[in-house]
């Protein structure tokens, strides 16, 4: 709680008080050292003094005084003294007192306190101050005054603005009082936010806080440290006792505060540390049982892809799992230690984990760990060792019995006889035969993958690879597909009376040339090509007409239409169609034909005379005769 904004500076602190300026040292020290007898009184319920100088001159109020600072009784004395010999004796019973205490009162007798002289009062008082409050100061050796001194110097060293060099100028400015104040309490005041030119707030401010605060007494006013041209010493220095005082007292409390605290601390840090390893020990224990029990119950369903991947799993437990383990057993290791260690460092009792928690419970959990590592991993690596000979055996017998069966169909195709009927069916049923070992064989490469995936190198029951096998298979079907090619070709050249062995071989050779993919049929670039290798040439409109009308539509031309298409441009048939062609040629693709054109295709000159002279003429061209007209008209529509 920060105050200094609710202390106001008291009226007139603006301007210095000229009247207080020639008030002399014993004025301030008899206010200061009634203040602080009162205080002291005031502790026990004594009622105060008024005057320093005279409500001691019976010695009642100066005895009790002694017994409180003291901590002892007097003894007997008289509580209402009348006479003055009754207070003589009095007074002698607290000088003698003094005395006792090792209190040197040099040249102060009774009756100068009988008699009210002040300044030997006053003297009494500091040297009763000294004696009981300043002298228990100790710094580094040195005197109380010395001491009190060194004291105020260290707690204001931070304070640039603060010199403490005496118990008088020192103090003027009010802020080597709120220096100490803020260097032990600093949520009472924000020493930052003086006004360093003010002393009399400054001042005001500290002795307000201090005594509301921290129980010191405004033993001094604020016109006794600001008004003054020198502030008395000894009233500083009891004024200023009392702060060492208060916070030697807090300080006491708090350096005791401080170590049962650490104790405290210490006690539940000890606790913290042992719930922890009872904890993690539970834990890690927990977590090796579920480990163990999930080998002892597992199960192989029969696939390498299965047993490689609880290999793995495993191996991948070896470098996770297990290492964080090896980590955390050492760390509940030498978390006991420390435990133990921390314990015996304050003499305690050391610490006894819970039953199953101990270090040896710790080991032989971990020796169990161990074995059932080794036992599970003889089981994978058997496991394993197992489905690969059975994929071995499995993938040897499908293509043991696929490269017979392969072999069957080869022999029956190359017995082959007959009947192209006869022969055509047989090579039917073989095709079908060869579908289903094709599916085989696809089955043959699937347990291959699973032989590769399972790092299956060699195999000592089959020579038969899964390349071989494709090989061969792919082998017989295109045996298979020439054999039923060349047989429904020969279907369809066998009725073809009117064309020479020769053309046939001719045309089959064409065919079969350009029927790269074996598919038995030409696409309209090979018919093309195949038809000019055999000399034959069209315009690209005329071939795209021809190409649709022979292949009936389709986009392909199978090798009966080419055969057909071939028959009827090598027949000499008398039909508009093939004589147009014919003249077409004659007249190198011209619309009209000349004596020249049939002349050089070795027409007879007879045949030359009668087409001349029944042709019509074609344009103003003597020699131009128009033959499209004239077969046009020869021909019935």
């Amino acid at each position: 709680m920060n105050i200094s904004s609710a202390i106001h500076k008291p009226i007139g602190y603006g301007i210095k008080n000229t009247q207080h300026m020639d008030r002399g040292w014993e004025v301030i020290q008899a206010k200061t050292f009634t203040k602080w007898v009162n205080n002291q009184l005031g502790a026990q319920n004594v009622a105060p003094i008024n005057s320093i100088v005279t409500d001691l001159s019976d010695g009642t109020a100066l005895i009790q005084l002694l017994e409180i600072i003291g901590d002892v009784s007097l003894g007997r004395y008289n509580r209402n003294p009348k006479l003055r010999i009754q207070r003589v004796e009095n007074v002698n019973k607290a000088l003698e007192f003094i005395r006792e205490r090792r209190v040197n009162l040099t040249n102060i007798g009774a009756e100068d306190i009988v008699d009210a002289n002040p300044k030997l009062i006053l003297g009494m008082i500091w040297t009763i101050i000294l004696r009981f409050t300043i002298a228990m100061i100790s710094e580094e050796g040195l005197t109380a005054k010395d001491g009190l001194l060194l004291w105020c110097q260290r707690k204001t060293a931070p304070y640039h603005d603060v010199n403490v060099v005496d118990f008088t100028y020192s103090w003027q400015d009010g802020l080597a009082f709120c220096a100490l104040i803020h260097r032990h309490r600093p949520d009472l005041l924000d020493y930052d936010r003086l006004d360093k030119s003010d002393p009399h707030s400054n001042t005001a401010l500290a002795f307000e806080v201090a005594e509301r605060y921290l129980g010191i007494p405004k033993l001094l006013d604020v016109e006794d440290v600001c008004d003054v041209g020198k502030p008395d010493e000894r009233s500083i220095m009891t004024y200023v006792a009392q702060y060492f005082h208060a916070f030697s007292s807090l300080s006491k409390a708090e350096t005791a505060g401080r170590r049962v605290e650490k104790f405290s601390e210490m006690l539940q840090s000890a606790y913290e540390m042992q719930h922890d390893y009872g904890r993690r020990v539970r834990a890690l224990l927990g977590q090796i049982d579920h480990i163990k029990s999930q080998w002892e119950d597992a199960n192989f369903d029969g696939t390498y892809a299965d047993a490689r991947n609880k290999s793995s799993t495993f191996i991948n437990y070896k470098v996770t799992d297990k290492r964080r383990w090896v980590v955390e057993k050492l760390e509940l290791e030498t978390l006991l230690g420390n435990i133990q260690t921390k314990l015996a460092t304050y003499n305690l009792s050391p610490y006894k984990p819970p039953a199953g928690y101990s270090t040896n419970d710790l080991e032989a959990a971990w020796d169990s760990l161990a074995k059932a590592e080794v036992a599970w991993r003889k089981t994978i690596n058997t496991k394993i060792r197992e489905i690969k000979t059975q994929l071995q055996r499995k993938y040897a017998d499908q293509a043991n019995i696929l490269h017979t069966s392969i072999m069957s169909i080869s022999n029956q195709l190359a017995s082959l006889n007959g009947e192209l009927e006869i022969q055509l069916q047989i090579i039917n049923r073989l095709c079908e035969k060869a579908k289903v070992l094709d599916k085989s064989l696809r089955d043959l490469e699937k347990l291959d993958q699973e032989c590769q995936d399972a790092n299956i190198d060699e195999n000592d029951y089959t020579v038969y690879t899964k390349e071989d096998l494709n090989f061969d298979m792919e082998m017989l079907k295109r045996a298979l597909n020439k054999k039923r090619m060349f047989i429904e070709n020969q279907a369809v050249v066998r009725n073809m009376s009117n064309l020479t062995p020769a053309q046939l071989e001719e045309f089959e050779a064409t065919f079969r040339f350009f029927d790269r993919e074996n598919t038995n049929t030409l696409t309209d670039a090979e018919f093309r090509a195949a038809m000019e290798t055999l000399d034959q040439t069209f315009k690209d409109d005329e071939f795209a007409d021809l190409f649709i009308k022979v292949s009936e539509g389709r986009d392909y031309v199978t090798f009966e239409q080419y055969i057909h298409f071939l028959v009827s441009i090598t027949e000499d048939q008398t039909t508009p169609e093939q004589l147009q062609g014919s003249f077409r040629v004659v007249s190198d693709d011209k619309d009209y034909v000349t004596v020249n054109d049939l002349q050089s295709c070795g027409i007879s000159p007879s045949a030359i005379n009668h087409l001349t002279t029944v042709m019509p003429r074609a344009g103003q061209d003597p020699n131009a005769y128009d033959y499209i007209s004239y077969l046009n008209s020869a021909f019935n529509n």
